[in-house]
């Protein structure tokens, strides 16, 4: 899934890497006299590190020219590059395939992390040592097991050191999708980490391969069975009768040589095997338990799903997956809907009288949706606006909605400030399950009021509702007040958008979650509504705080106007007053009249300046949350 810049890096890359893999397997098998078991490890951990390992393949082991692999692969870094290879490529097959299969349990992290150690321990102890190299290394299977344990522990404690803390801190840090076998992050998260295992593990292979404990490269030539070192250096000296490195015998081992389970004799004293396994030891502690300081290992691939975390996002060690999900961006995979870049929200719904019900419908579902030219969110719309369409019923009217959901998520709608029945009030968990995806629920209940009103969901508030879940809900007295008539009405709803790098998150009051798209009515300025209007006229504007953040001091230029309700409650006329800035705070409602006393473009805007403005910048004067009344003489 394409989602993030990343995603055509890791398509890249893992391109180069099925490349780079082809030509070191044709190479091998083609050209390059080297037993079978070492073929296959390049091409394996050409799979997993892509070019790099083609690099070191190249560098290292490639024959350059016909009869000169004995002497070409002969320096000990080679001979330690060799090493490496073996190991990391049954290590690092255990360990992927444990990833990927722990994953799709949903174990936690830190379980992960020791069955991927074992995997990996156990398939390279097992498989590729033991078994593969049997044939190589001489003697009875269980006695390579007794041989291979050590070095392959010491191995596999520097590849898991390295592995660990990188899985750990991608895989649950901003964009989790690395947590998921099925996206491409994972096994981008999987070359890194067995890259940088590589590099740990490098040093302590040289020295194992200085010491006798393991093999490094070698040259095979013509199908023989007998394979011949490539190294040459002190107390490792390869046999010219083809003798491998590993657990060569020295002639005059001293008392402080070890003795392998063969009878082989390593050029290492115990003091030296003790210090050297112990700090590895220390490394792989370090490296799976440390990251637990910084991100939750607690949590799964199923906790988390594929959360992607907008940039400077502060989570920690306790922060639940249930958190990670609110926060997460909205996946474009998810839409389904694309709506006209001209498409405008709160657009009178059309209902039907069903038996003396007014009836009504909506669904709710994930639909892209234009702010400002060039500039999308992916919205959680009601029937593909933001805001909702507008319900709009009469005083004493018994109405209907019947709800379907769209979302990948459950969803509610609470009717705010409504008298209603409990059953109806949509507080999800509270009063009614929440309707699960694909969903259908109805409410039903009596407009009891007359106002302005509106309708949100209530599951996962702080998410849904900030994605656009929201619409006015206007109910006409029976019979209106004739000192309360405009010529004009204008029903304004307040939004706040964290829109980033393509993605859409939440916008909440919250270290990397605040808002940098500010709109009314689904529109950011200058995309915003032009009221016309003429000199003497009057208009009726009911603001609607829909969203969850800030307070919006909503002022309007050209002179006061007279506060005629507020919360859905028209104030008699000793209560009213006049002002010319508001303060409209989530869940409130204001309705006030005013009076076009002159020509112009008088604004109505947000009076904190950052609110207006789109993502920090100001186009045409300004931007987000400011509207027009074009007065004409």
């Amino acid at each position: 899934m394409i989602a993030q810049p990343i995603d055509y890096v890791l398509i890249a890359w893992f391109s180069l890497a099925l490349a780079s893999a082809a030509y070191v397997a044709y190479d091998q098998f083609e050209n390059n006299p080297e037993p079978a078991i070492m073929k296959w490890g390049f091409v394996l951990i050409t799979l997993y590190m892509g070019p790099i390992a083609l690099l070191l393949y190249v560098m290292a082991d490639k024959e350059p020219l016909p009869g000169t692999h004995e002497t070409f692969i002969r320096p000990l870094w080679k001979q330690g590059v060799g090493s490496t290879i073996h190991c990391v490529a049954g290590d690092a097959t255990g360990i992927v395939a444990a990833a990927a299969i722990t994953a799709l349990f949903g174990l936690p992290m830190w379980i992960d992390l020791i069955v991927e150690y074992v995997a990996g321990f156990l398939f390279g102890l097992l498989v590729f040592q033991s078994l593969f190299m049997q044939g190589m290394m001489g003697g009875t299977y269980l006695q390579n097991v007794r041989r291979m344990f050590l070095p392959e522990a010491i191995s596999m404690n520097c590849m898991m050191a390295g592995m660990a803390p990188v899985m750990s801190l991608l895989m649950m840090g901003r964009d989790m999708r690395a947590m998921q076998p099925t996206e491409l992050l994972f096994w981008g998260v999987m070359s890194l980490g067995v890259s940088v295992g590589f590099a740990i593990a490098y040093p302590a292979n040289v020295w194992m391969v200085a010491r006798n404990m393991k093999h490094g490269l070698m040259t095979q030539r013509d199908g023989s069975a007998r394979s011949k070192a490539g190294h040459s250096h002190t107390g490792s000296a390869a046999r010219k009768d083809g003798a491998h490195a590993h657990a060569m015998p020295r002639s005059g081992a001293g008392a402080g040589d070890s003795t392998s389970a063969s009878g082989m004799f390593w050029s290492v004293t115990t003091p030296q095997l003790a210090s050297v396994t112990g700090i590895t030891l220390l490394g792989l502690v370090a490296g799976m338990a440390l990251p637990a300081l910084v991100v939750n290992l607690r949590l799964g691939a199923h906790d988390v799903g594929p959360s992607i975390m907008p940039p400077g996002m502060v989570t920690g060690w306790d922060t639940s997956g249930d958190a990670m999900k609110d926060m997460s961006a909205v996946l474009p995979r998810n839409v389904t809907a694309i709506a006209n870049a001209d498409a405008h929200g709160d657009q009178t719904l059309a209902g039907t009288l069903e038996n003396g019900v007014r009836t009504f419908s909506l669904t709710a579902s994930v639909t892209r949706w234009t702010i400002l030219p060039g500039v999308e969110v992916d919205a959680y719309a009601f029937n593909h606006q933001v805001p909702g369409p507008r319900i709009r019923v009469t005083e004493g009217e018994r109405i209907r909605i019947h709800v379907h959901n769209d979302l990948p998520e459950a969803t509610t709608i609470h009717w705010h400030g409504l008298i209603l029945p409990n059953a109806m009030d949509g507080a999800a968990e509270i009063t009614q399950p929440p309707i699960p995806p694909g969903g259908d629920y109805t409410y039903e209940f009596n407009a009891l009021q007359a106002g302005t009103f509106f309708y949100h969901t209530h599951a996962h508030l702080d998410r849904q509702q900030s994605l656009g879940l929201y619409g006015a809900l206007i109910i006409d007295p029976k019979v209106a007040a004739a000192d309360l008539r405009a010529d004009h009405e204008y029903v304004l709803l307040l939004q706040e958008w964290l829109q980033r790098e393509g993605l859409t998150y939440p916008a909440m009051p919250m270290e990397g979650g605040l808002p940098n798209y500010f709109t009314i009515n689904g529109k950011a300025y200058p995309s915003t509504d032009v009221v016309p209007m003429k000199v003497g006229e009057t208009i009726r504007i009911r603001f609607i705080g829909s969203n969850n953040i800030f307070i919006h001091p909503m002022h309007i230029h050209g002179g006061p106007f007279t506060v005629v309700a507020r919360d859905g409650v028209a104030l008699a006329p000793a209560q009213r007053f006049d002002a010319d800035t508001i303060n409209v705070g989530p869940g409130q409602r204001y309705d006030v009249i005013w009076k076009a006393r002159g020509p112009g473009r008088w604004l109505v805007h947000c009076h904190i300046g950052h609110h207006t403005t789109n993502n920090n910048s100001e186009t045409k004067g300004g931007g987000g949350l400011m509207m027009i009344l074009d007065v004409s003489g």
